[in-house]
């Protein structure tokens, strides 16, 4: 039985071959969700757009990396798009303006079905729950980071703590959620 997931990364493997097809069908499944990356690190519906944009050319060109990396294929896509998103804010030179954590689901969209649904659940249940394992200000520096775009510089001065510092907690506290989530 094919999961989701693995849908996905057969969908990746076909797009490093050029497949065209396998690329409009990732886009139909992924977009949604990668959009909803974008606008809440950018807060702003045509910035998203093209960073949603430029993510999937990044995609498209660098779909025969993915398996080098060993993530899983929703949190490389959605990497992709965040670092796209967050390289965009700062280029713009835009202070950050924050939105409402529900902006990324205002989008137009006829959401996924149940047993995508379901998967999406379980997966956010157990990162809530890895999460919680973190020290609070840990899991509050790994949201800010990976869920709203903040820089580690942008982390080092909200928290009054050294650059070095702040980078070795998220390596830290990404491995000790990627153990926990593989448990």
């Amino acid at each position: 039985m094919n999961t989701p997931l693995s849908e996905i990364e057969e969908l990746i493997s076909r797009i490093a071959m050029g497949d065209r097809a396998a690329f409009r069908a990732l886009y139909g499944r992924t977009s949604a969700k990668l959009f909803g990356v974008c606008l809440r690190v950018l807060n702003d519906r045509g910035q998203a757009e093209e960073a949603l944009q430029e993510a999937y050319a990044k995609i498209w060109t660098r779909a025969g990396q993915y398996r080098v990396n060993g993530y899983s294929p929703m949190t490389w896509l959605i990497t992709l798009a965040r670092n796209t998103a967050v390289d965009k804010r700062r280029a713009s030179g835009r202070a950050r303006r924050y939105a409402p954590i529900d902006a990324a689901e205002q989008i137009a969209d006829p959401g996924p079905g149940p047993a995508q649904q379901a998967e999406a659940s379980d997966e956010s249940r157990a990162l809530h729950g890895c999460l919680s394992e973190l020290p609070p200000e840990r899991a509050e520096m790994v949201r800010r980071a990976y869920l709203d775009g903040f820089s580690y510089v942008e982390l080092a001065e909200a928290t009054g703590t050294k650059l070095n510092t702040v980078r070795t907690w998220l390596r830290r506290s990404l491995m000790q959620l990627r153990e926990c989530l593989g448990r």
